[in-house]
């Protein structure tokens, strides 16, 4: 029997608290031995993640108890935080980073009565010492990875280098034991790729004002005995050329990710010895015109793992993205068959196996392992499995639609969907623009349960992947050069338009909405246009001088030179574009959601502006979470969050939910 019903008023099983228990992903996926171990989060065990081993007969355990969380906080978004091998006797043994203290500690879980052990020291300077994208090297009694090493209480006060840490535990008092492997020169390092026969180590660096999507350098050191650095120097990449990822093959030949082209495509090139006449350009193994890596947003990602042979696999596509296998003197690639249309840059590889973690449209992110040696890809690990019947969940439209200048902008098409309720005759639906964060970032076409919350409630749900989006190539991440807070802004609104212009969503009842990134977009919405009916605006960035002027992170730091222009050659730009300066022109009701210990968009900047919204009228809300950083993890504050949104649109646009508490609004 099918209820009649307005649209958002319908009801639905997906809960928030079920959406809350299924946010997130299984990441830094790699084989230890002939088991496969990966972190996954944990909402509901304070948004904590685990680390987890798939053991050879299937058996899946984690393997730390809470509170243990493993998750570096290096440049604030982190990193690979954890690495681990086999031994002859004993059993695995794991080197991974706490974020509580983020120290590194060596943790042997085969052997009875163990515990983790620190590795490194804390400091009290400014933010610490922190870690990621470690390497063992039993032989060496070493691990080796990127170290953050505060000098100051600023933001700014900063050194980010490659570092190898004793095993013995002997600098975990003393950061003196701490051997330094490079001098500090850039201001961002990857973590070590070290040659089979430790001869070499290959590495990625960059500096301000450049992001890793913009330029990066390829760096090469020859290794003494004693492993000291020698004979460093660049070979590939620069100022205008981002080179995601490197990896050295089995032949000693180095892989590489780079954009060159236009696209992130692979290289491959030959490093000669020092002084050796250079080895020409390198081969473009697969010239393509879609993208084989991504935006470095955190430190280590993988989208290609060389293969025993000399085959590669490698995540690849435009807009979505499938798992292959790249064969490089062909350039062919063979997709593996399934349900995943979106393969997270995590990737690695054991003789002819191969574990990533991809979802779809109607899959969440699963542990996925490709055997090349009969070409079948199976689930071993986060299974997933339907909580509700898939009859609520939404059914997505990938669309392209014209935006200004005639302009291609891709997005992902939402409509309302529910097996039990309809619609009043002649009624068209809400819609929520949603604006992907980054902003060089990328809505993935795959099975979110928070789309389906509203979905399944009658709202419909626009992804916009506007220009500046990752996944479309150099030419359309550029589209986004100076004119931050105008294409983005353009690109949403003429979606949204679309949309109403064409008959699918009602006018009169549009939103707006967006988290960091996303929620400057969603803001500056709201203050330059008349096309939404409200907004929720989540951890966003409101003020373009203060952000640029010490109000955020190192790492973001100079991002807005290339996003708005130099501070110091168009500060008109940044004051005339910023939502703070502008408060007076948002007369749209509104929900501000934000973390109390986000260091990358600080609450400081809501407080400002909520004081200019005072005794408006405007009806606004403003929810702050203590112990939540830049992104909600938490189960509890992604309920509070999730309902009290709904209640916003319920308020606005006029129609009555069930089972949620009403968000009192201000004014």
């Amino acid at each position: 029997m099918t209820t009649t019903a307005p649209y958002g008023a319908w009801e639905s099983p997906i809960d928030a608290a079920l959406a809350a228990s299924h946010d997130g992903a299984p990441d830094h996926v790699a084989f230890v031995g002939d088991e496969v171990w990966w972190t996954a989060p944990r909402p509901t065990e304070g948004g904590r993640r685990a680390l987890m081993r798939r053991r050879p007969d299937g058996t899946e355990e984690s393997l730390l108890p809470e509170p243990w969380n493993v998750r570096s906080r290096v440049i604030e978004y982190g990193g690979v935080p954890w690495t681990a091998t086999t031994r002859p006797h004993g059993g695995p043994i794991a080197v991974f980073v706490d974020f509580t203290d983020q120290r590194l500690y060596a943790y042997e879980p085969d052997r009875p009565g163990a515990a983790p052990r620190p590795l490194t020291p804390t400091s009290p300077v400014g933010g610490g010492l922190r870690w990621a994208d470690p390497r063992l090297l039993l032989d060496r009694g070493e691990v080796w990875c990127v170290l953050e090493e505060f000098t100051g209480e600023g933001p700014g006060d900063v050194r980010r280098l490659i570092a190898a840490v004793p095993l013995d535990g002997s600098a975990a008092g003393d950061r003196a034991r701490v051997r330094e492997l490079t001098d500090g020169t850039h201001r961002f390092v990857t973590g070590p790729r070290l040659t089979a026969d430790a001869r070499r180590m290959a590495w990625l660096a960059w500096d301000h004002p450049r992001m890793p999507w913009d330029g990066t350098e390829l760096r090469v050191a020859e290794l003494a005995a004693d492993g000291a650095p020698h004979d460093v120097r660049t070979v590939a990449g620069g100022t205008d050329e981002a080179i995601a990822q490197a990896e050295w093959a089995e032949d000693g030949t180095l892989l590489f990710a780079s954009d060159r082209s236009g696209w992130w495509n692979l290289y491959r090139t030959a490093v000669p010895e020092p002084g050796a006449a250079p080895a020409g350009p390198p081969a473009e193994l697969c010239p393509r015109e879609e993208e084989f890596a991504g935006p470095l947003w955190k430190v280590g990602l993988r989208w290609f793992a060389p293969l025993a042979g000399g085959l590669i696999a490698v995540v690849h596509g435009k807009g979505a993205t499938a798992l292959g296998i790249l064969d490089p003197t062909t350039g062919e690639v063979v997709d593996a068959a399934g349900p995943w249309t979106a393969w997270s840059p995590t990737l690695d590889a054991r003789g002819s196996r191969v574990v990533g973690v991809g979802a779809g449209p109607h899959t969440g992110p699963e542990v996925v392992e490709l055997c090349t040696a009969i070409g079948r890809a199976r689930v071993i690990g986060n299974r997933h499995t339907d909580p509700v019947d898939p009859a609520y969940y939404p059914e997505p439209l990938i669309r392209t639609f014209d935006g200004p200048d005639g302009r291609d902008v891709h997005a992902h098409l939402y409509p309302p969907r529910n097996p039990t309720h309809r619609a009043p005759d002649g009624e068209l639906p809400p819609y929520v623009v949603w604006a992907h964060g980054g902003p060089t970032s990328h809505a993935p076409l795959v099975l979110d349960l928070e789309i389906a919350y509203f979905t399944s409630r009658g709202i419909g749900v626009a992804e916009v992947n506007y220009g500046g989006s990752s996944g479309y190539g150099r030419e359309y991440r550029d589209r986004l050069r100076e004119q931050w807070g105008v294409v983005d802004v353009e690109d949403c609104a003429a979606v949204a338009r679309a949309l109403t212009d064409e008959g699918t969503a009602d006018a009169a009842r549009l939103a707006v909405r967006g988290g960091s990134a996303g929620g400057w977009t969603a803001a500056v919405s709201l203050a330059t246009t008349d096309v939404y009916a409200c907004g929720t605006v989540k951890y966003p960035v409101l003020d373009l001088t203060a952000f640029a002027s010490g109000e955020t992170h190192d790492f973001e730091s100079h991002y807005l030179e290339s996003l708005v222009g130099p501070l110091t050659e168009v500060p008109g730009r940044y004051r005339d574009r910023s939502p703070i300066r502008h408060a007076d022109r948002v007369t749209a009701p509104f929900l501000l959601l934000q973390g109390l210990d986000d260091l990358v968009c600080p609450p400081a900047q809501c407080e400002r502006f909520l004081e200019l919204m005072k005794g408006r009228g405007v009806p606004h809300a403003y929810l702050a979470f203590e112990g939540e950083g830049h992104g909600f993890r938490r189960a509890d504050t992604m309920i509070r969050a999730v309902e009290a949104e709904l209640s916003l649109y319920a308020q606005v646009f006029g129609f009555e939910p069930t089972g949620v508490p009403r968000l009192e609004l201000e004014r």
